[in-house]
């Protein structure tokens, strides 16, 4: 009887690799509002002609062909590719794509952002919609918050009555209209207590974010400095202001408002004569966070520090800065 055994194939006898193309992803450069200018490189292809080759893009993180893409010629060497039909102010991920006869290979994945549109807003969780602007490398909400919610669903409370002292509360977390009037909310928006702002549940929309110090004081640095910076960010005018409203120019945009603040004994102060804005940090002093403030006789913008149990209005910043 003949005895035919069995043998392990050894790397030799399996099925060669077939190589796809080889390349890389240009730097993307050109961006507007809905258009940027991408490309790639095939170094390689692979001993197989390049048949197709472009871009891909998505606001996922890894885009393929399957998504949105361009087409740019054939073979290898480096090309240009047009991305068009973008939305403003969003995220894109970009790769340079190349296919042969034995399949698509990849360059690495670029991330960009496109231009601010004038006509951009954002909608918090109560749905509340707010018109933001660009001020130098940073994305504003152009008006003060107003939310009644955590980014989550979750509610934030407040007091009954509006003046109701807390002093003697650990970490309160409420929010206020001005002097308990819900006819105020719409123009001035409504005031927080610092334990509100740094809740993990998240007061700004989704993307978007208390200012630290620091952003704060780029964008005082952008507008010239605290001398000026105040009259740069208030609104033009007495309809909100007291006068004489000294300085006031918004040419920003910012369009600051004197909504006042909440002391946490329930007294409400300036409204009219004050604008105010937390920023997300705390001093080195257990119980007091950083803010800035412009008043109605001066132009200035200045820094302080409130104990966080406060009631003061907040501005939300962009998570992306470009």
């Amino acid at each position: 009887m003949l005895l035919i055994g069995c043998k392990k194939k050894d790397g030799n006898n399996q099925a060669p690799t077939k190589p796809i193309p080889i390349l890389s992803t240009m730097v993307v450069s050109n961006i507007t509002q809905s258009t940027a200018t991408c490309g790639g490189n095939v170094t390689s292809d692979g001993g197989n002609a390049v048949s197709v080759r472009g871009v891909c893009w998505s606001t996922n993180q890894n885009p393929t062909i399957f998504d949105n893409k361009t087409t740019d010629g054939v073979g290898a060497g480096s090309f240009t590719s047009n991305i068009t039909v973008l939305k403003s102010s969003t995220t894109y991920y970009v790769k340079a794509y190349a296919i042969n006869s034995y399949g698509i290979g990849y360059g690495g994945a670029i991330l960009f952002v496109t231009q601010h549109g004038s006509d951009d807003t954002i909608t918090d969780i109560d749905g509340s919609v707010y018109n933001t602007l660009k001020i130098g490398t940073q994305i504003w909400m152009a008006e003060n918050l107003k939310v009644t919610k955590y980014r989550n669903g979750d509610l934030i409370g407040t007091t009954i009555p509006a003046t109701l002292d807390i002093s003697d509360e650990s970490a309160p977390k409420y929010q206020w209209a001005y002097k308990g009037n819900e006819s105020n909310v719409a123009s001035y928006g409504r005031l927080y207590t610092w334990y509100v702002v740094k809740d993990s549940r998240g007061l700004c929309p989704t993307g978007w974010h208390v200012p630290s110090d620091a952003e704060w004081t780029i964008l005082i640095d952008y507008l010239g400095g605290r001398d000026v910076a105040g009259g740069k960010i208030k609104e033009i005018g007495t309809s909100h202001w007291m006068s004489p409203n000294t300085g006031a120019t918004n040419e920003s945009g910012f369009t600051g408002l004197p909504s006042g603040c909440r002391f946490p004994d329930g007294g409400f102060w300036y409204y009219t004569g004050l604008g105010g804005w937390w920023s997300a940090t705390e001093t080195s002093n257990a119980g007091l966070a950083w803010g800035n403030e412009t008043y109605y006789e001066n132009s200035r913008v200045q820094i302080f520090s409130s104990d966080e149990k406060s009631g003061i209005a907040v501005r939300c910043v962009r998570d992306l800065i470009y």
